[in-house]
């Protein structure tokens, strides 16, 4: 079967491939920020957690010890993260539009011209920038985060 890509752009269809699955799977973990809250570990990013406290009677926190996504779009903590999961989540689509792309021109002749791979690596750039915006937004934290030691505990304000 012939290849509309070289040997070189091979190389780029199969690490495109790995990058943009590896992105899109740390995108949908909830892994990003680790703590301990109510003497529980907790863990969360931008639209996932896992061990969480919810309300109970009469205003108690008690800890949900599962893992799951938010109830809604507009439960998400704050603004900066509401924003963070969309463009991380455009830079990923994009990434693994680019990367099933250039797999395609592995076994299909003539599917990426040059001018066609320049427009590629160009989108993959674009794609790459959207995760790097996300570790800007991330330093925005919601209330109850505090800065780099991943503490999620509200009792500390």
């Amino acid at each position: 079967m012939r290849s509309s890509l070289t040997l070189v752009g091979t190389l780029w269809a199969f690490l495109s491939l790995v990058t943009a699955m590896a992105s899109s799977t740390s995108y949908f973990l909830p892994y990003w920020l680790f703590g301990s809250q109510l003497g529980k570990p907790v863990s969360f990013s931008t639209f996932r957690r896992c061990n969480y406290p919810v309300r109970g009677e009469g205003h108690s926190l008690i800890m949900v010890e599962e893992c799951g996504r938010y109830a809604s779009f507009s439960a998400i903590p704050s603004l900066a993260w509401q924003m963070c999961t969309v463009v991380t989540g455009v830079g990923c689509a994009l990434l693994l539009l680019v990367a099933m792309t250039a797999v395609l021109g592995c076994c299909m002749e003539e599917l990426i011209s040059r001018m066609m791979g320049r427009c590629m690596g160009a989108a993959q750039f674009v794609g790459e920038k959207y995760p790097d915006e996300h570790n800007q937004l991330r330093q925005t934290s919601p209330k109850g985060i505090h800065g780099s030691k991943g503490s999620t505990t509200g009792d500390e304000q």
